[in-house]
């Protein structure tokens, strides 16, 4: 059996036919062809495949394709469809990269994160809930601790972050 979704996938709508347990990771991958989000640990403790859905970040290998039935996804790629992002431009910047594969996913959930952010939400760490702090390290450490870099580029994609938090918050 069969089900019929449609995805609009970095501003283009598809219409999909998918089994009901393809992940919509699967479903960019295999089905359009989008190579952005990595296949890493396929377990949701990695977040390589991480991108945002419906502008809140997802891991697609936990997530089922029908389950997001006209949903708008924006991979990495997505992101910089009219030149790069704050954050790409960060990452490049800061030489926050090494071996690339983690990057999609690090910048989406950056993206995702610093929107949370933005809005007042929350970490773990933050000490005062009811008025949270700028992102020091130890928030955005905390905030991006869902995805790993076996690289261990670490201290650059906190630097580029941190560079695209301060702008953002300079501006504001």
């Amino acid at each position: 059996m069969k089900y019929e979704i449609e995805l609009r996938v970095d501003g283009k709508a598809h219409r999909l036919d998918l089994d009901p347990r393809t992940t919509l990771l699967d479903a960019l991958r295999d089905h359009l062809g989008n190579m952005s989000p990595k296949k890493g640990c396929d377990h949701g403790q990695c977040g390589s495949c991480t991108v945002l859905v419906d502008e809140r970040r997802v891991t697609t290998c936990l997530t089922l394709a029908v389950t997001q039935d006209g949903a708008d996804v924006v991979t990495a790629d997505g992101l910089a469809a009219d030149g790069l992002h704050p954050l790409q431009r960060a990452f490049v910047e800061q030489d926050a990269l090494q071996c690339g594969y983690c990057t999609p996913g690090q910048i989406c959930s950056a993206v995702g994160m610093l929107s949370e952010a933005a809005t007042g939400a929350p970490s773990h760490v933050t000490d005062d809930v009811a008025h949270p702090a700028r992102l020091d390290d130890n928030e955005i450490r905390e905030r991006m601790s869902g995805n790993l870099c076996r690289c261990g580029a670490y201290p650059n994609i906190l630097a580029a972050i941190r560079q695209v938090a301060e702008t953002e918050t300079s501006t504001s």
